[in-house]
């Protein structure tokens, strides 16, 4: 336990000399950026996952073999914004890795600007998701999200990968085990409880609230950690450069 906590210590507030230095806190930050938007493209959006791309890949077999309430356009528009995010965050996340400050700056900023998008669309439309608009932001959010897990890979810090937690989850019961490594419990740990707190936030503005309130929320936290990020890079490399 006491490993545990030292190690959601040093992921929230990084000491100095940290090969990482501001990165983690900042990616738990982009963990609940994905429970939001996964909680808004599911709930709003015609069960569909922009981030989760396990699920979507199981919704569209659901949706061929007839299951009810799920499409099968839908996840195969979501994967394919995912996939043409990915490809586009490769790019810099090689041209910039010799500076992982940066990298996080241009990335959040570009999702910035696609969140703000899909905000501008559900605001003009009033809320009422129509084909159009669904399929508007389905494209606009996969776009940040396939984005977003490119250039997280890129960064490459352990345990935080702000996207997919089935491995998370089977490295904090695996590895828990005598004799296991143990890896980063903490970063582990806050992953999922960032995850759990970004989807019941969104959920909670999007069933009591509009649409626009949960996109604004992620909106709020992407340009939040896009000044972090950049303020950071221009002040030092700090631990924002690639480690060892």
């Amino acid at each position: 336990m006491s490993k545990l906590l030292t190690d959601v210590a040093r992921t929230l507030v990084p000491p100095r000399g940290d090969p990482h230095g501001p990165l983690p806190p900042l990616l738990v930050v982009l963990t609940v950026v994905t429970g939001v938007v996964d909680a808004v493209s599911y709930l709003a959006l015609g069960h569909v996952f922009v981030a989760n791309m396990t699920g979507n890949v199981v919704f569209l077999g659901f949706a061929l073999a007839g299951a009810s309430g799920l499409s099968a356009p839908s996840s195969l528009a979501a994967m394919s914004a995912f996939l043409v995010g990915a490809l586009a965050g490769g790019r810099p996340a090689r041209r910039f890795a010799a500076h992982r400050g940066k990298l996080l700056a241009l990335s959040t900023s570009l999702q910035t600007v696609l969140v703000a998008a899909a905000l501008v669309v559900s605001a003009a439309a009033h809320a009422k998701v129509t084909d159009g608009v669904q399929y508007t932001l389905i494209v606009l959010l996969g776009l940040g999200m396939g984005l977003q897990n490119a250039v997280v890979r890129g960064i490459g810090v352990p345990d935080l990968n702000t996207t997919v937690l089935t491995m998370t989850l089977t490295g904090l019961a695996a590895d828990s085990a005598p004799g296991g490594d143990p890896g980063h419990p903490g970063r582990r740990v806050l992953s999922v409880l960032a995850m759990f707190t970004g989807a019941f936030l969104g959920a909670q503005l999007l069933l009591h609230t509009r649409l626009e309130a949960p996109l604004g929320l992620a909106l709020l936290l992407l340009a939040a950690v896009s000044a972090t990020a950049l303020r950071l890079s221009r002040g030092g490399p700090g631990g924002l450069t690639p480690p060892g």
